[in-house]
């Protein structure tokens, strides 16, 4: 079960690995970009590569032909990541060996549905990935193994999800299902009460306030790259700003443009950010250096 390119890894792993799948669970076709053309889940690519059953239901909780439909399969085990909608009990109860599911942070802590994203925007020093089986709440269940993951602190949500699904990563999930179905492994309850949760990501999170910290800034424009992307304004146009980013010495007002030696600074609560690419409303992304060239009146003007 799961949807997104972050799970294609983990799929293409079980198949390499000689695990045979039986049907793939995966979010319905859905319109994308400007012109809303239909595009298929990521998953459903490869599963229709591979030639494996897929299952696709707006609303699987009530979708009672396609539980039906996995009963008859009889599956050993069902391997969840990232599929993106709450998996109903009557699911849960039909592999003989129960489900185990990818989550990307160290849990108990970031339970939910922007744990790469909150571990960004929160400063983390390091982050995870936690292989665990699945229960009726979400991300609660007892842990088969866990992956420490030590942070730089200038990952954004896109590099840090490639780091999460790389090859260590799906070499971590096949060693954990052999470990689990030969009993060699004895899963650890959680600690609830250590428990802290991430709700899905909304665009008007994105809006940068220029009176915080230039180190939570950062952390924002980082953990919102691709989608939604930080955002600003100036002349009441939108602004979009992009990674890299780079904290540096010094002080001026709250959201305003200095210019210095072809550095694109602006004024944050404490110090200085420099951003590398921006994009104005109705214009393409440019380099900074190369938005400076063309626009020298930008220079003392302020985002808002």
């Amino acid at each position: 079960m799961g949807t997104p390119e972050f799970a294609v890894p983990y799929l293409k792993s079980l198949l390499n690995n000689d695990f045979e799948i039986v049907g793939i669970i995966t979010q319905p076709d859905k319109p994308t970009g400007r012109k809303q053309i239909i595009s298929i889940p990521p998953v459903k690519a490869v599963a229709i590569q591979n030639n494996i059953r897929i299952f696709q239901s707006e609303k699987l909780k009530t979708d009672t032909k396609i539980i039906e439909e996995l009963k008859s399969l009889e599956p050993d085990l069902t391997v969840v990541v990232a599929y993106g909608q709450i998996i109903p009990q009557a699911i849960l109860n039909i592999a003989k060996l129960g489900n185990i599911n990818v989550h990307p942070s160290l849990l108990p802590k970031y339970r939910g549905a922007s744990p790469i994203q909150n571990a960004i925007l929160n400063g983390e020093t390091k982050t995870g990935i936690t292989i665990m089986l699945m229960d009726a709440k979400m991300d609660h269940g007892p842990i088969l193994a866990q992956k420490e993951l030590l942070l730089a602190g200038n990952e954004d949500n896109e590099s840090l999800h490639k780091i999460m699904s790389d090859n260590s990563s799906t070499n971590f999930l096949i060693e954990t299902i052999k470990k689990f179905i030969s009993n060699q492994i004895a899963p650890t309850i959680q600690n609830d009460e250590q428990a802290t949760y991430c709700q899905l990501i909304s665009k008007e999170e994105a809006k940068i306030n220029w009176h915080k910290s230039a180190q939570i800034i950062s952390n924002q424009i980082r953990a919102f790259y691709p989608w939604p992307t930080a955002w600003t304004t100036l002349s009441k146009k939108r602004v979009k700003i992009f990674p890299p980013v780079n904290i540096t010495d010094g002080h001026t007002l709250a959201g305003k443009i200095i210019i210095n030696n072809d550095k694109f600074l602006i004024g944050c609560n404490d110090q200085l950010l420099e951003i590398s690419e921006l994009q104005i409303e109705g214009k393409n992304k440019i380099k900074a250096k190369d938005f400076i060239l063309g626009n020298k009146d930008i220079i003392d003007q302020s985002f808002e």
